[in-house]
């Protein structure tokens, strides 16, 4: 097992500004889970995932707990997956996951984010073919006892890759990755050994990185950053290496 690939991450984003944006886009994870799988976290496998997320983000409990009770309220949004493609500076192919209850807004908003970022917002299906959509599940190494008969083990429940990666504060990570139709196999294979993941998402991993000097690179990072600052974002992907 040696080092697994993860792109670049932008860090420019103040800190109670990220912690802010990270407990929007965890709420709207939650509503959507309540939504189509219910309220209880024992029938609800999305919704258990999602909780583990917000408690990774140090998520207080009352607000886990409105978010579900909010989802549960005739008058709450109804949020819909939007994705849109586009490149950055340089070339950059950049992935721009939303969940929104406007999709006119939305869009209006990335479009004008990427044409003040140097970049422009593509078509369906300009970027996406370099990259492949996988499940992610990220451990705290402490917890695997045995790292090399973990991996054995989860063969047979759909990995496809681990490895070793660092979180934002440069921590040590075990990242797991698994075919997305695979994603509930391996949440529950991890369940099944007491393994609560510091986060379990879905991303889309660049199959073919690109390298820039470091000056070029913060550029990129500079759109990426303002693009997750939007409200209606909640995931952004990037090949920059």
């Amino acid at each position: 097992m040696g080092r697994i690939f993860e792109t670049r991450k932008a860090t420019m984003c103040a800190r109670w500004n990220k912690m802010s944006k990270a407990f929007t886009r965890i709420t709207k994870d939650i509503v959507m889970a309540v939504k189509s799988g219910g309220p209880d976290v024992h029938t609800n496998p999305a919704l258990r995932r999602q909780i583990q997320n917000a408690r990774a983000v140090n998520m207080p409990k009352d607000k886990i707990e409105a978010a579900i009770k909010r989802a549960q309220g005739k008058d709450t949004a109804n949020y819909e997956e939007a994705i849109y493609e586009g490149y950055g500076p340089y070339g950059v192919a950049i992935l721009v996951v939303a969940a929104t209850d406007n999709p006119t807004r939305t869009f209006t908003n990335v479009r004008t984010c990427f044409g003040k970022g140097g970049g422009n917002l593509g078509t369906s299906g300009s970027v996406a073919f370099g990259f492949t959509r996988m499940g992610v599940f990220r451990l705290n190494p402490e917890d695997v006892k045995d790292v090399e008969a973990l991996e054995l083990e989860l063969i047979d429940h759909g990995l496809e890759e681990m490895g070793e990666g660092t979180g934002e504060k440069g921590e040590k990570l075990l990242v797991i990755r698994c075919a997305l139709t695979a994603f509930g196999k391996m949440q529950a294979a991890l369940e099944e050994r007491s393994l609560a993941p510091v986060s379990a998402e879905t991303e889309f991993i660049a199959t073919a990185p690109t390298e820039l000097p470091d000056d070029k690179a913060k550029e990129v990072l500079e759109l990426v950053d303002k693009l997750e600052q939007d409200d209606d974002v909640q995931q952004v992907f990037h090949n920059l290496a």
